[in-house]
């Protein structure tokens, strides 16, 4: 996978333009620097119209924030690890590393589609991730609050493997809900062991596991119960959050099990061969690889962002993954001495005509589907008018989306631009004049409002901005409305352009108000007013005297049939088996049969049966095994590319296959004397090929 993917090569690359400005809140000249982050989405599926809801309020608030003039930086990345991810990738019969490639490419396309713009967009399956896993793992250690015990686990003997996380499912013993995962219960968000599980079976073959014993490491939460509760008596959380929190401390912090046994997609805990990170450990490290691989990228100091006790911290989750990130999480951070989050901003789910999201229904919307047939910025501005800052579901009406986009933004919003801009362009040669008194009034009027505007967004109370921004359009209308411009044109131009330049100024105002939810639609305002892109202080400067440029839409109507035609196209895609994706894709279509030789070609290539008789690693190289084969009375080196996929002690004394007639190649690492066979895409999925025990070395391969 390309590292740096977002913010290295097109269209992902992302330049906000940050300028020192001033914090009105505080009237003096300071600039914040701060860190935002959203919830990791998980690399086994797309994203989702549920899913957006939170990355679209984390960008709403990064782009006001740089509006502001603070250095305000978004990361982000693909969660990558875990069972899941393991499921999905043997169903597709591909690797995990093709499989998250794969759905890294299609979540950067789908939020890109939606302008949500992040200053780094990263994998946690990634040499940044693994290293500072394991540095906060052993400081964590080192200071004691690590422990291993030996605890019993469900084991599949029909599979032959321990069954972690989601590879069992079974009945919360919490709550009682059927189908649940082994380690969280979607229904009533308890934790537990996979063991605890009523009713369990194993997620691959459906039989019911046996306990058996494995050593595993432990993080001792309780250790930080104090700090957690003093870390916890400010403003960190919403009230709604703190109150739930305090019921996990009133029945006492748990030790968390932090470890996986093999197979498991991750991270090897140091020291160990068979025992891995659970996914949980190194996910929200994710945050912090993501913050080096951008300062890696901008020349900025790591440490400016997770050492800074200036540094600002904020998190936008969701509701469903509060326990991890209030409470194991700030307590990972502070016993391995980084910074703790400044603030969690903690949001509901997403209901979609007032029930939960349903396939069958077809409003499962996937974000790809929903681009087929509708403009990103109609579920932008939705959102925002739908968003408080507390931890109440949100509900996606599709009869109201209709009513409020054509109401406002189309009615109310571009209509203000779409009837002053033409008539100043044709009848008045694109140019405004100057600003009334008494308009000065009415623009005083909307100026007066920016700190309120201002502290709604900072308080994440979107929808609350967007009440005042719409109330001060319905004002500049009335205005507009009761001057007639498009009467006074022809008797009193004079008049006509007092009202034009004042209806664009307050369309510039209202802009600046509603960039951060519309920044596309903002970038149309800016390029008809032929002005720099607008910052929030801008608020306050009036533009007179100045050429505009000619009229282009800024949006359309919302159209009732597209709505539906995407729901019936979300129907199908649970009921229709879904075209051959990249993914999905066979061997042989992922690498076609080469041209046809004939015989004689073919007999060309001599294939000898070789002994391994010493295998050992190449210093600097991460792929390559040397390997000495005994060719029946001759002796060949050969430099194999199996490095990932097999130990040399494993080798030594196999009988493998090997082009014997091949000319040396020098490599950096030295001479090849032939090659062996061996299938698969490379990495650990390589498989060298083996001759049966009884062939000599030396003998042909017919």
């Amino acid at each position: 996978m390309q590292k740096n993917a977002w913010g290295i090569a097109p269209p992902y690359r992302r330049n906000p333009r940050l300028t020192v400005g001033v914090s009105y809140r505080h009237g003096e000249k300071t600039v914040r620097k701060i860190l935002v982050t959203a919830a990791l989405p998980y690399a086994n599926g797309p994203i989702h119209i549920g899913h957006l809801v939170e990355y679209i309020q984390t960008d709403i608030w990064v782009r006001f924030q740089k509006m502001r003039g603070h250095d305000c930086i978004y990361c982000c990345a693909d969660d990558t690890h875990g069972t899941p991810i393991m499921i999905r990738a043997r169903q597709e019969n591909i690797t995990p590393e093709q499989l998250i490639e794969t759905m890294y490419a299609a979540h950067v396309r789908d939020f890109t589609g939606f302008e949500v713009e992040f200053d780094s967009y990263y994998s946690t399956h990634s040499d940044e991730n693994r290293q500072l896993s394991e540095t906060i793992f052993e400081r964590l250690n080192q200071a004691g609050h690590i422990v291993t015990r030996e605890i019993e686990q469900a084991y599949c003997e029909h599979d032959g493997m321990f069954l972690p996380d989601r590879f069992i499912r079974g009945t919360c013993p919490k709550c009682g809900a059927a189908d649940q995962y082994g380690d969280s219960c979607e229904v009533c968000h308890a934790t537990y062991s996979p063991v605890d599980l009523k009713d369990a079976g194993c997620s691959v073959c459906g039989k019911p596991p046996v306990r058996r014993k494995s050593k595993h490491y432990f993080f001792k939460l309780g250790d930080f119960t104090d700090r957690l509760q003093q870390w916890l008596a400010g403003d960190r959380v919403h009230e709604q959050v703190r109150n739930k929190l305090q019921e996990w401390f009133d029945q006492g912090l748990r030790d968390w099990d932090i470890s996986r046994d093999a197979p498991y997609f991750g991270f090897l805990i140091p020291g160990e061969t068979d025992k891995y990170f659970y996914v949980w450990l190194d996910a929200p490290i994710g945050y912090m690889a993501s913050t080096r691989a951008y300062c890696d990228r901008t020349g900025r100091e790591f440490d400016d962002y997770w050492n800074n006790p200036d540094t600002e911290i904020h998190h936008f989750i969701g509701k469903d993954i509060t326990y991890f990130h209030a409470l194991f999480w700030p307590a990972m951070l502070m016993g391995s001495d980084f910074n703790t989050p400044t603030r969690l901003v903690i949001h509901g789910f997403l209901t979609v005509n007032g029930e939960k999201m349903s396939k069958s229904r077809g409003t499962f919307i996937n974000a790809a589907t929903y681009l087929k047939y509708l403009d990103p910025q109609y579920l932008r501005y939705y959102y925002a008018c739908k968003l408080g800052p507390g931890t109440e579901d949100i509900d996606l009406n599709t009869e109201d989306l209709i009513a409020r986009v054509n109401s406002d933004l189309v009615g109310k919003l571009a209509n203000l631009a779409s009837r002053s801009v033409p008539m100043l362009t044709k009848q008045l040669q694109g140019r405004l004049g100057v600003v009334s008194p008494e308009a000065k009034e009415l623009l005083s009027r909307l100026q007066d409002r920016t700190e309120d505007v201002a502290e709604q967004y900072e308080s994440c109370n979107y929808a609350a901005a967007v009440r005042i921004i719409t109330s001060l359009a319905d004002e500049v209308n009335r205005y507009f409305d009761g001057r007639q411009p498009w009467k006074a044109i022809k008797e009193n131009p004079e008049h006509a352009c007092e009202t034009l330049t004042t209806a664009l100024n307050a369309m510039r105002i209202l802009t600046i108000y509603l960039k951060p939810v519309l920044p596309a639609f903002a970038a149309k305002i800016e390029k008809i007013l032929r002005i720099e892109p607008l910052q929030w202080q801008d608020v306050n400067n009036l533009l007179e005297n100045h050429e505009i440029d000619k009229f282009e839409r800024l949006i359309e109507r919302v159209d009732p049939k597209k709505v539906q035609k995407m729901i019936e196209e979300s129907k199908k895609e649970q009921i229709t088996p879904p075209q051959k994706t990249e993914i999905e894709k066979t061997t042989l279509e992922e690498e076609p049969l080469a041209e046809e030789i004939s015989f004689e070609d073919f007999m060309k290539v001599d294939l000898r049966v070789a002994r391994v008789v010493k295998a050992e690693y190449v210093e600097g190289a991460d792929k390559l095994l040397r390997l000495e084969l005994d060719l029946g009375g001759q002796s060949r080196t050969v430099l194999a590319g199996i490095r990932q996929a097999y130990n040399p002690d494993d080798l030594t004394g196999k009988l493998m296959i090997m082009a014997a007639n091949l000319a040396p190649r020098k490599m950096k690492f030295g001479t090849s004397e032939g090659m062996i066979l061996a299938a698969g895409p490379g990495g650990k999925d390589i498989f060298a090929l083996r001759v049966d025990e009884g062939a000599k070395p030396g003998q042909r391969v017919h």
